[in-house]
């Protein structure tokens, strides 16, 4: 997706998340903050170039987008297939209490790669094989600090999230949308063909114009 906005004219910044793309055992010591602290990085490095900027995330990134909107000066907001709760919502002190026993868990119970569309892409898509349980405590925390910040939300947001999604349902989409009752501007987009992840799975060219239009129906509204 970056690649694509920037095709079109627009100065983008992936953020490595802290905990993120190195080693497994890395996010085992990363905290809720240490990722909003990676945001906050990130923007302030775009603020060198403009100060019209968006904040786009998939998953838990579109969570960190919304909280983190409500902390920067931004001029909108991209959610995709974002959580409003785990999909096992255990509470944070159980989650906690079982990862001084199990480190890890499978990401799913499913086969791998079963969620996607797009096999070949899925083939060449580097994620880590497991999940922390304690990072999984992280990520509530974080969740539920985003849903605290939900009536802050005052830029235009837009929400995309699969039918077909399996992992984070859709459900959570209405859930982060009706929590927005003071966003200027909240769009949802539902996807079909698509599974979480939404810029790499098959609907990603829709994906990627539906970003576009609402960054441009946004930056022209001075």
């Amino acid at each position: 997706m970056g690649e694509y906005l920037h095709q079109q004219g627009y100065t983008c910044l992936g953020p490595r998340l802290a905990g993120h793309a190195t080693n497994v055992d890395d996010m085992l010591r990363a905290r809720w903050t240490d990722w909003t602290a990676s945001v906050e990085d990130g923007y302030q490095l775009l603020r060198g170039v403009t100060e019209d900027i968006f904040l786009v995330g998939l998953s838990m990134g579109g969570v960190l987008s919304l909280l983190m909107s409500t902390r920067l000066k931004v001029r909108g907001v991209i959610a995709m297939s974002a959580p409003a709760h785990l999909p096992e919502d255990y509470p944070i002190w159980l989650l906690q209490l079982i990862s001084l026993f199990v480190k890890y868990r499978p990401k799913t119970n499913e086969e791998p790669g079963s969620g996607w569309f797009d096999k070949t892409v899925y083939q060449d898509h580097i994620a880590y094989s497991q999940n922390p349980v304690r990072s999984a405590a992280e990520l509530k925390k974080v969740i539920l600090a985003m849903r605290a910040a939900l009536p802050k939300v005052d830029v235009p947001v837009l929400l995309m999230h699969s039918r077909d999604e399996t992992y984070v349902l859709p459900e959570n989409l209405e859930e982060i949308y009706a929590g927005l009752v003071n966003a200027s501007d909240k769009t949802k987009l539902y996807i079909t063909g698509s599974g979480h992840v939404l810029t790499r799975d098959a609907s990603r060219d829709q994906v990627f114009k539906s970003a576009l239009e609402f960054i441009q129906r946004i930056s022209i509204q001075k």
